[in-house]
């Protein structure tokens, strides 16, 4: 589809990796090889961690299901009239809602796969699908249903999808045990990291250089883009996937939430080497159940500064992140819902129902001008 792939954002080659050599597959393997930074092993994580604005969440109900990472998004009280979830379900559908009437507008069908991931675009034009094993991009304007573009290099589940902030490309991460660089123009791998297992989350740090990377091993890698390397290599609990992870918005801080129900919590030193300069700042037993998702709130929260986690035991929980307290505990059952509440009181505040089955992610348009093109 190239004429179609043409409407796609594409900013400066200057803060994107090189293009690749061959179309169609990635121009650089990199296996994993630390240089230049820390690797840290803990087999007792608790020598290391010892004791020591109002805004709307949504997400659907916690799941009780291994393969599915029920999201969190945080939304702007005051665009709550314009902002639109979208959310995908083990119905094999992705439908689209206004937020404030909980009415859904438009469904696309995806009976492919399940649907691991969403993510809106920086620009908000589109938005990406991640199932197994490919990405395809969805156009947020139009009422067609076929993708715009589809990303087929990955071999397994798809977990984990991101753009750079200026749209300029996307990562992923695999089941495959692959992170990898995308092209968006051209649907080509530009880059492909290799890990040792499966890889359950990926973000980018807010510097825009640098991927952190989870796997189903326990291992927390730091992806340097310039160097194109594995700059860092942490595990917090040996052989306990690392879930989730989540980055503060100024790049302060970052959480990896794992399968025993403990989030581990670091501060990012800023120095020559930013992101893999780590140092351990509190351990969080938040839950009994494995946590599914884990989410550091935006900078519109602040000076209030926030940690939402979703666990299998059917609960939400919001952490004042000064302290780490409970501030709230929201329930709710693996069912065919997504739920909007609001932060002051911890009320429910909108559920959208249509889906048939269990609802797995969502993303949220925050209601803001998209960008221009």
């Amino acid at each position: 589809m190239p004429a179609q792939s043409q409407q796609l954002r594409h900013g400066s080659a200057g803060s994107q990796p090189p293009p690749p050599s061959t179309p169609g597959a990635c121009s650089s393997r990199v296996p994993i090889q630390t240089t230049g930074g820390a690797h840290v092993s803990v087999s007792q994580p608790e020598a290391l961690y010892g004791a020591t604005r109002r805004c709307a969440w949504a997400a659907p109900a916690p799941q009780d299901s291994g393969g599915s990472q029920p999201p969190l998004a945080i939304q702007h009280p005051r665009r709550l009239a314009s902002a639109s979830p979208s959310t995908a379900s083990y119905d094999h559908t992705i439908r689209f809602w206004e937020a404030k009437s909980g009415r859904c507008y438009r469904t696309i069908q995806y009976p492919d796969s399940q649907v691991n991931r969403l993510e809106i675009t920086p620009d908000k034009r589109f938005l990406a699908a991640a199932g197994n094993p490919h990405i395809r991009l969805f156009d947020v304007n139009s009422n067609s249903p076929q993708p715009v573009i589809s990303y087929d290099s990955h071999t397994s589940n798809v977990m984990a999808v991101g753009f750079h902030c200026d749209g300029n490309w996307m990562y992923s991460g695999s089941e495959d045990g692959t992170v990898r660089i995308w092209d968006l123009r051209t649907a080509t791998c530009q880059r492909e990291y290799e890990s040792r297992a499966a890889v359950n989350t990926v973000v980018l740090h807010p510097n825009q250089k640098e991927l952190i990377s989870g796997d189903q091993n326990g291992n927390i890698r730091v992806w340097d883009l310039a160097a194109n390397s594995c700059s860092c290599e942490l595990v917090p609990e040996v052989d306990t996937a690392v879930r989730s992870l989540t980055v503060m918005w100024d790049g302060s801080m970052v959480v990896a939430a794992n399968n025993r129900g403990t989030c581990y919590v670091w501060r990012l030193l800023k120095g020559t080497q930013t992101i893999t300069c780590f140092e351990p700042l509190h351990k969080l037993q938040a839950h009994d159940g494995y946590i599914l998702k884990c989410l550091l709130s935006p900078e519109f929260c602040d000076p209030n500064r926030y940690l939402a986690t979703a666990s299998s035991d059917n609960t939400v929980k919001i952490w004042n992140v000064d302290g780490f307290k409970l501030e709230r505990t929201l329930v709710a059952s693996s069912d065919t819902t997504a739920r909007l509440w609001t932060m002051s009181t911890g009320e429910a505040i909108r559920v959208y129902q249509g889906h048939h089955k269990a609802t797995v992610c969502c993303a949220l348009h925050d209601g803001a001008e998209s960008a221009p093109s």
